[in-house]
């Protein structure tokens, strides 16, 4: 006797193969998609401030002091500099559509720094202010302030650093009020009063 031959597509062995085949490959870019860490967009946000702040305040001072401002070196007898303390703002970054910290190569944004001397106020602090531009594909990251020379105005020399959508931001030159608070706050800390 010769065996029936089995009809329909569910009983074939090709047709089963492929649905394996096909389920697999759904499980593995199931995997793929949420082992790949994304980011919410506002957290990404707070985590470029953390990473500005950071690297502003653990940079040395030369590296993003300008129109001629120096921070301060250790009074006779101490052994370390004053802390400097800073606020940022964040314009934007590139790429816009960056997913997590390690996909942003150029960040946008404007820092107020103070040097943190003992005792001394807010008021009489050396300052460092200004918008900049960090470069986080180097480590650390890079820091490039506008600065005025004798032959391009400020103004100028920001059109020529900053993309368009940033510009009109660039020349507010302000801190959100949480923020300035916040400086405040960590200045006062710092300089011990």
């Amino acid at each position: 006797m010769i065996p029936r031959v089995l009809s329909g597509w569910y009983r074939s062995a090709f047709v089963w193969i492929e649905v394996c085949l096909l389920a697999a490959s759904i499980g593995v870019a199931a995997v793929v998609t949420s082992t790949t860490p994304k980011t919410d967009p506002a957290d990404l946000r707070q985590e470029i401030l953390a990473r500005m702040r950071t690297t502003l305040e653990q940079a040395d001072p030369t590296h993003h002091g300008h129109a001629g401002h120096t921070a301060p070196e250790a009074p006779a007898g101490e052994q370390a500099a004053p802390k400097v303390v800073c606020g940022v703002h964040v314009y934007g970054h590139e790429p816009s559509r960056a997913a997590t910290l390690a996909d942003v190569r150029t960040v946008y944004g404007f820092h107020l720094c103070g040097v943190a001397e003992q005792k001394r106020h807010w008021d009489g602090a050396v300052k460092l202010v200004g918008p900049l531009i960090m470069d986080m594909t180097t480590q650390p990251p890079g820091i490039e302030v506008v600065e005025a020379t004798a032959d391009v105005r400020f103004v100028d020399r920001l059109r020529e650093m900053f993309p368009d959508k940033y510009e009109e931001l660039a020349l507010r030159e302000a801190l959100p009020a949480s923020e300035m608070a916040d400086l405040r706050r960590r200045y006062d800390a710092a300089a011990g009063l």
